[in-house]
């Protein structure tokens, strides 16, 4: 029997993350550091042999675990990961181990709370770059951030609950139609299996409906103009784990919708509205750009500056060129580090 590599990916933080609550006094803060740092660590080397065992030869999805876990409406605990997603996995679970690290002495109340959100939020993250069924990905998806409003909410600066409130809002809303658009895929499918869905012939008529629908989403998540302005207030009120984390992982998952839905199960409509998209990019890449160059606090620069970087992103995915998708893509790794290392600077 092959080794679970994304089921430990996914619960090997979570179950770190759990077990660093149990400590509630920060007298044993120490203790809860030790805990948080060591469940990090293993959350990040349980993801190494998913690079070291990649196949590069097919595109096929590997590492696949599937499992029954709502028969009634064919809903399936179904993971596997192509070479897009298994770099984001890779990433995020880095990413942890240098914000655990980074709040080792800076975090001083609530220490196990704190450490345990991040660990939490790390496998949750995993795991919606690793479903291939639509209920799982959504449930992934809408749960991570219930750790990262806590984690604003709590140990961030002067604002934070209303910075909670808007971030949490506009990424929730954001996602009620995508909701939609899957329930109506399961209708039109009888499955809830993603790689089903990129397979059905839809009318364009249907399709721009779905594309409308993951826009709504995902734009958000990215976050594209002008559904932009909860990230600047995120970024500035987070502790600076937090920032790191939104502006290395979250906003990828924006981005990687658009790759994993959007592209593939509307492709007409993709094409049909790809104007929009690019003017939208445009205006993030320029008018954002100018934006932040002339912010006077170092953490709404580095916010505006990543809401300009995605905007490559979203340009080279609908610009329909090999050349335009592998450069978002690296530019998205790539943001991951360099942001994540510019707030851990900063902070």
């Amino acid at each position: 029997m092959a080794m679970p590599y994304l089921s430990l990916a996914i619960f090997v933080p979570i179950v770190a993350g759990i077990a660093t609550l149990v400590i509630r006094d920060d007298r044993d803060a120490g203790q809860a550091r030790w805990i948080a740092l060591i469940g990090a660590v293993a959350g990040f080397l349980v993801t190494i042999p998913l690079y070291t065992h990649f196949d590069t030869t097919t595109s096929a999805m590997q590492f696949a675990e599937r499992a029954e876990w709502i028969p009634r409406f064919d809903i399936s605990y179904h993971l596997g990961v192509d070479g897009l997603s298994v770099l984001f996995i890779l990433l995020n679970s880095f990413i942890t181990v240098l914000v655990v690290w980074a709040g080792w002495v800076v975090i001083e109340q609530r220490v196990a709370q704190y450490m345990a959100a991040f660990l939490i939020m790390s496998g949750l993250v995993n795991g919606a770059f690793a479903a291939l069924d639509g209920i799982l990905f959504y449930v992934f998806f809408e749960a991570m951030l219930i750790p990262m409003y806590l984690i604003i909410g709590i140990w961030g600066g002067p604002n934070r609950v209303y910075a909670a409130l808007k971030f949490f809002l506009y990424t929730l809303l954001g996602s009620f139609l995508m909701l939609v658009a899957l329930i109506y895929l399961y209708n039109a499918s009888q499955s809830f299996e993603i790689l089903d869905w990129q397979k059905l012939p839809l009318s364009l008529s249907v399709q721009v409906m779905l594309f409308v629908a993951f826009f709504m989403a995902f734009s958000v998540k990215v976050p594209m103009w002008p559904v932009h302005t909860w990230l600047p207030d995120a970024h500035v009120e987070a502790p600076t784990g937090g920032s790191a984390v939104l502006a290395a992982i979250m906003l990828k998952l924006g981005a990687y919708g658009f790759l994993r839905f959007s592209l593939p199960i509307a492709p007409d409509a993709s094409h049909h509205w790809a104007w929009l998209i690019i003017a939208l990019s445009l205006v993030a890449v320029i008018y954002i750009g100018l934006v932040a160059m002339v912010q006077t606090d170092m953490k709404k620069l580095v916010a505006y500056s990543s809401i300009a970087h995605m905007g490559f992103c979203t340009l080279g995915f609908f610009i329909f060129n090999s050349l335009g998708m592998q450069g978002a893509i690296v530019q998205m790794i790539s943001h991951g580090f360099v942001s994540a290392a510019m707030f851990l600077c900063v902070g």
